[in-house]
C-alpha cells in the first residue's frame, strides 16, 4: 500500500527527509511493483526500519518503504557440526523483523543469534545494511551471520543469494548500505539458544588501558563504558552458559531504579544540567559514574545483550586494530581535556572478530569499536573532528550507520573490495533507483 508521506526524521532527529510518498508493502509481489513503479517515473525509494542511524541512509526524496508487514520467521534448516550432530541452524527471518521480537521467536525454537549490539529496536535489514555488531572477539557483527537473502533490484527481478546463488550480489548485500535494492528475507546462522551470566561494576579507565587486548579476552563479550572528564569506567563481561542454565535475571524493581531510572530519566536530566551550565558537566559525569553500582545477573541471552535506550544523542563510531585501541583512548582522553570540550555522554568501547564481509569494518582484522557520544542537546561538531582525526591517524574504519565525514575517495583506499562492491551496484542499479545522498557521497 503506498499513502502520501510526511516529514520523516531518524531516531535522534539530526536526519529529516521529505518523501513523496510512503510504501508498507505486505508481499514481496508488493514491493516489486513499487520498485518498478519508481523506477519507470523516474523516482528514488529507500527502505527504513527503525531510523537509527544516524548518517542519511534511509533519507530520500522519493518513495520512502517501511517493511514492517514483512516480519516473522519463514523455515529454519538445522545445520550441522563435523562431528554429523545438529550444532544450530539456518533460519529465514522476514526483513521488516524488530530484533527484540526476533529474540523470543528463536529462544522458543531453542535458538539464538550469536550475537547483538545493544539496540533492539532495529529491524533485521537495517541492523544488516549498516553493520550492526556486538562485542566480543569470538563473534562477528550481524552481517556476518547473513548465509543468504531475498533482494529486489532495481529492474524488478527478485535475487535469491547466496555464497553458491548470485555469489557477487550475495556478498555486496550482506552489508549493502541500501544501495543495491530492498532485501526482503534475510537466512542467518543461528546458535543453540545460551543463556548469559553478566557482570557489571566500576573500574578504572588507567586500569584498562594497560592492556585493552587483556581486557577484551577476560570474557566471551566484553565492554566498557567511560565518563569524559574523570577515570571511572563501568565495565560489562557476559559469559555464555548452556541454555538450560537456571535464570537470575535483574529483578523489576532493580531494574526499574537501574536501567529505567538512573539510566535514562536521570541522566537524561544530568545531560540536560549540563547542557545548561556546560561548566559542571567534568562534575557531573563523576557524581553520574558513581551512581552505578556492581551487579551479576543471568538471562536469556537476548535480553543481557541490550538495554533501554531513551536518551538521545549523536554517535561517531570507527573501528580501531585492537593494538591500537589502547593509544587510541588515551588520545581522545587527552584531546577532550586539551581542547577544553564538555563531554556529558560516556563513550562506548567494544571488540569484534575479524570476518570477511566486503564492507564490514572489522574485514579482515579484529577490531575495537571506539564509538564517540555527545547528547542531542549539545554541540558535537568539534568533538567529532578532533575525535575522527585520531581514528584516521591510527588506520580506523567508520561505522556505515555512524556520523563521519568520509567520502567514496576515503573509502576506495580504506575497504578493500570497495571496487567490487561499486561494480556490484553500478551492474544492479545503473540509474541510481537505491541512490540518495548518503550514496552519493560514501559510493562514486
Amino acid at each position: 500500500m503506498t499513502t502520501s508521506a510526511p516529514t520523516w526524521t531518524n531516531w535522534t532527529g539530526n536526519v529529516t527527509a521529505h518523501p513523496t510518498s510512503r510504501s508498507a508493502p505486505t508481499t514481496v509481489a508488493e514491493v516489486t511493483n513499487t520498485v518498478l513503479s519508481a523506477a519507470e517515473s523516474g523516482t528514488r525509494v529507500k527502505c527504513v526500519g527503525a531510523g537509527h542511524s544516524f548518517t542519511p541512509a534511509a533519507a530520500t526524496d522519493g518513495v520512502l518503504m517501511t517493511l514492517d508487514d514483512l516480519t516473522g520467521i519463514e523455515s529454519i534448516v538445522p545445520t550441522r557440526g563435523a562431528d554429523g550432530q545438529v550444532d544450530g541452524a539456518d533460519v529465514t527471518v522476514w526483513a521488516g523483523t524488530r530484533l527484540h521480537r526476533l529474540g523470543p521467536l528463536l529462544w522458543d525454537l531453542g535458538l539464538a543469534q550469536p550475537n547483538l549490539g545493544d539496540f533492539a529496536e532495529q529491524s533485521l535489514a537495517g541492523a544488516a545494511a549498516t553493520g550492526t555488531h556486538g562485542t566480543g572477539l569470538r563473534e562477528p557483527g550481524i552481517p556476518a551471520t547473513i548465509v543468504g537473502l531475498q533482494l529486489v533490484t532495481a529492474d524488478g527481478s527478485v535475487l535469491s543469494c547466496s555464497r553458491d546463488s548470485h555469489p557477487e550480489v550475495f556478498e555486496a548485500a550482506r552489508l549493502g548500505i541500501g544501495a543495491l535494492g530492498i532485501i526482503t528475507k534475510i537466512t542467518i546462522r543461528c546458535v543453540p539458544a545460551f543463556v548469559l551470566q553478566a557482570e557489571e561494576r566500576p573500574w578504572s579507565l588507567s586500569a584498562a588501558l594497560k592492556d585493552m587486548e587483556g581486557f577484551a579476552r577476560s570474557a566471551d563479550h566484553a565492554e566498557f563504558y567511560w565518563f569524559p572528564h574523570t577515570d571511572a569506567i563501568n565495565l560489562k563481561r557476559n559469559t555464555r552458559l548452556p541454555g538450560d542454565s537456571d535464570l537470575a535475571p535483574v529483578g523489576r524493581l532493580q531494574n526499574l531504579v537501574s536501567d529505567e531510572f538512573l539510566s535514562n530519566e536521570v541522566f537524561d536530566a544530568v545531560c540536560r544540567a549540563a547542557t545548561r551550565r556546560p561548566s559542571l558537566t567534568p562534575r557531573l559525569n563523576r557524581i553520574t559514574s558513581r551512581a552505578l553500582s556492581a551487579r551479576t545477573f543471568t538471562d536469556r541471552s537476548y535480553n543481557v545483550f541490550a538495554s533501554p535506550r531513551r536518551v538521545r544523542f549523536r554517535e561517531m563510531e570507527y573501528a580501531v586494530p585492537l593494538a591500537a585501541a589502547g593509544a587510541v583512548l588515551g588520545d581522545i582522553r587527552d584531546m577532550i581535556d586539551r581542547a577544553g570540550l564538555n563531554v556529558s555522554f560516556p563513550m562506548e568501547v567494544r571488540f569484534a572478530a575479524a570476518d570477511d564481509v566486503w564492507m564490514s569494518t572489522a574485514n579482515g582484522r579484529e577490531v575495537c569499536y571506539i564509538a564517540v557520544h555527545q547528547y542531542h542537546r549539545m554541540d558535537h561538531t568539534e568533538l567529532f573532528r578532533l575525535a575522527e582525526e585520531i581514528f584516521l591517524a591510527a588506520d580506523g574504519r567508520p561505522h556505515w550507520g555512524k556520523m563521519h565525514t568520509r567520502t567514496a575517495e576515503d573509502f576506495a583506499t580504506m575497504v578493500d573490495r570497495f571496487d567490487d562492491f561499486v561494480a556490484v551496484r553500478d551492474r544492479l542499479d545503473p540509474a541510481r533507483v537505491f541512490g540518495n545522498t548518503y550514496t552519493e557521497r560514501v559510493l562514486p
